[in-house]
């Protein structure tokens, strides 16, 4: 009985501590109970007998770096910071004085919540035998050097760093302007500094100090510098609220990473920014919206109001809609769409990211401010933005503040619009939809989202009614592949030039793993290059017969993909070449449907490029065998584009071991330029 009584009392224990630490953060700081832990005195350090040399700050900042001190020497310094809030992070800033500092310091430590022990105002002796200066974003830190990285290990701070028994002071902040962070400051690097007239930048207004879980910069001005940024972290207790939206006081921890000058806030109510007008003009705070002042339409309404071109709206009308998209995988890009009972709408906005604004998520009911904005078409769909050449673009990115207002209301999912691809309607378009039974044609399988450029894949159902899909190269999915199977996708319907197109925020909207209409299977890619910044010799060989030009990788022009260039063109002068890029042997054995595709691009006059395979290479392309293939190649020599090849059927070497071949030739009169690229051969076993 007695053991069973102490595994209850044991269990009250836990559900009392569970309680207790389950409370939410509330942003109130009461001081931390210091009882138990050691300190010492400054007697301890000055006596001679324990053998200590004191060092100021600026003499420990100029210790060789990277190297364990081996002096028996201490520094005094005052805590600067607290990571009470969870906006400073396994690190304590120190300064030399409380009142008028001349230098900061920051040491790192692998250790939370250090307020416990060392509470902001503390002073603390530092000793510094066996830690080390190192540098991180080109700002000295005290640390230790370990296996594990540059901080002092948690079980080691109690070794190096002690509180005084008595003394706690309050930290005077260094008032300084923003101007005034440059080189000559930095030695008040972690330093408790404040800035006056400081307001956050227009960029950022009504928005909040960090998206949950995302460490973001806020950028800052007080008049005498812009280029200044706040640090936030997405844990900070106070990472949802909303910035300050007017002028005033700012307190924080001054930083600097890399050639960025930061402050780290210990604590939002050390921020007193309440003040307007600002320095910018705004004269009131712009973060609420008065419903009483305008008048709501429905999406359907704004459509209305669209003339034929370009149309102002003047009125002072709201809508009221949840955003159903958002650039989270990069598949949209400084757009998002917002729907209502009556419609949905793409609207234009020049913020990058834009789904870590909390009035940008997925779910969100958001009110939208029309006075000031445009409607537009573009390629057949009514968008809302800003001008822009003559049509409808982005909203400014510091005017945002003034369009989009949080309704305070909770997220919920977007209920999707279920169509068939024939029952989708142009009063469809901008809506989120749910397509229901669809498949990717067999010819899209085994292929990935997007290759190279914003691509098009098709959809059909068991009908043979098709729809295409539309994914961005920059979308985190893009490089997968397709599914195989069928089901339903949930996505965005938009149009283009009369064509209905689909865009899925996310892989998950095309989950399609159900038995297909058509029974097809994914074919077996058997080779496949898009090409990097070298020449993948596993894949290729390159030989050069005649001339000096040779075949290379580039990305010239291309926004960062590779692809294959053979150019005979050099110094302003033609040259004769002949110059093969072979591929490494591919067995085609117990596969049919084989088939060769790649993309290819020329630009300027000169001989076409072959494409070649054999089943019988020699090492010397003189002495081989060659069978020429019939492809589609790029004619364009006026302009760059690539082209693809479509499907090269390889099926009369069916069951041998082949590599294919591009040959270039070029003469002294025309040497064009021959770029390919994403070649692939694909086969169903």
């Amino acid at each position: 009985m007695k053991n069973y009584k102490t595994i209850l009392k044991y269990m009250m224990v836990m559900v009392a501590a569970l309680f207790i630490t389950g409370c939410v953060h509330d942003d109130i700081y009461d001081t931390p109970d210091l009882q138990g832990y050691e300190c010492k005195t400054a007697d301890f350090y000055t006596n001679p007998q324990n053998g200590y040399t004191k060092w100021t700050l600026a003499e420990l900042k100029n210790v060789p770096l990277s190297t364990p001190i081996t002096e028996k020497a201490y520094v005094e310094a005052y805590v600067s910071s607290t990571d009470q809030s969870g906006n400073i992070y396994k690190t304590i800033y120190v300064q030399d004085a409380p009142v008028n500092p001349t230098h900061g310091l920051t040491v790192s430590v692998d250790l939370v919540s250090t307020y416990t022990k060392f509470p902001q105002g503390s002073k603390v002796y530092i000793e510094v035998k066996d830690l080390s200066v190192t540098t991180y974003g080109g700002v000295k830190q005290l640390g230790m050097q370990t296996p594990a990285g540059t901080r002092i290990p948690e079980n080691d701070v109690p070794k190096h760093i002690f509180r005084d028994c008595d003394v706690r002071e309050e930290i005077i902040p260094v008032v300084m302007t923003l101007a005034d962070m440059n080189a000559q400051s930095e030695n008040l690097i972690g330093a408790l500094i404040q800035i006056n007239n400081a307001e956050f930048d227009a960029t950022v207004l009504c928005s909040v100090y960090a998206p949950e879980g995302t460490t973001v910069d806020r950028r800052i001005s007080d008049g005498t510098a812009t280029n200044r940024v706040v640090r936030n972290s997405g844990y900070a207790s106070f990472a949802g609220n909303l910035l300050p939206s007017g002028n005033g006081t700012f307190v924080g921890i001054y930083s600097k990473f890399n050639s960025t000058y930061q402050m780290y806030i210990n604590k939002a109510e050390d921020l007193n920014m309440t003040g307007f007008p600002r320095l910018d003009g705004i004269a009131t705070d712009p973060c609420g919206i008065d419903l009483n002042s305008v008048t709501v339409k429905s999406i359907a309404e704004v459509k209305q109001m669209f003339t034929g071109s370009l149309t102002p709206i003047t009125d002072d009308f709201v809508i009221k809609a949840k955003v159903t998209a958002n650039d989270e995988t990069g598949n949209l890009f400084k757009y998002i769409y917002v729907e209502d009972a009556t419609g949905g709408i793409r609207i234009n906005i020049d913020k990058d990211p834009m789904y870590n604004d909390p009035r940008f998520r997925v779910g969100k009911q958001i009110y939208v401010k029309l006075n000031g904005l445009h409607i537009g078409n573009v390629s057949g769909e009514l968008q809302l933005g800003q001008p822009f050449n003559n049509n409808v673009g982005r909203i400014a990115a510091g005017d945002v503040y003034k369009f989009f207002f949080d309704s305070g209301e909770a997220v919920s999912a977007p209920v999707p619009t279920e169509r068939t691809i024939t029952q989708l309607t142009a009063e469809d378009v901008g809506k989120w939809i749910k397509i229901k039974d669809v498949r990717f044609v067999e010819s899209d399988l085994g292929e990935p989202y997007a290759v190279g450029t914003t691509t098009n894949r098709t959809l059909t159902d068991c009908a043979g009614n098709q729809i295409v899909l539309r994914t961005s190269n920059f979308a985190s999915f893009g490089a997968n592949t397709v599914d195989a199977g069928q089901g339903d996708v949930y996505a965005i319907l938009s149009v283009f030039n009369g064509t209905y197109q689909l865009w899925i925020p996310k892989q998950t909207h095309a989950l399609l793993e159900g038995p297909r209409c058509d029974n097809a299977v994914a074919p077996v890619t058997l080779f496949s290059e898009e090409f990097s910044s070298v020449l993948n010799a596993s894949n290729w060989t390159a030989v050069n017969v005649t001339g000096a030009q040779v075949w290379v990788t580039s990305n010239q022009g291309s926004g960062g993909s590779y692809y294959a260039m053979m150019n005979g063109h050099s110094n302003g002068t033609n040259h004769a070449n002949e110059d093969w890029l072979i591929s490494r042997e591919v067995s085609l054995a117990g596969y049919s449907n084989i088939n060769l595709t790649f993309d290819s691009d020329v630009r300027y006059n000169g001989d076409p490029l072959k494409l070649y395979i054999t089943n019988n290479y020699s090492g010397d392309p003189a002495t081989t065998t060659w069978t020429e293939l019939s492809a589609n190649f790029d004619t364009n020599t006026g302009a760059w584009g690539f082209v693809n090849s479509g499907n090269v059927s390889l099926n009369a070497f069916a069951n041998q071991t082949v590599r294919i071949a591009f040959k270039y030739t070029s003469t002294t009169a025309a040497a064009n330029t021959w770029e390919i690229d994403n070649v692939k051969i694909k086969a169903k076993p």
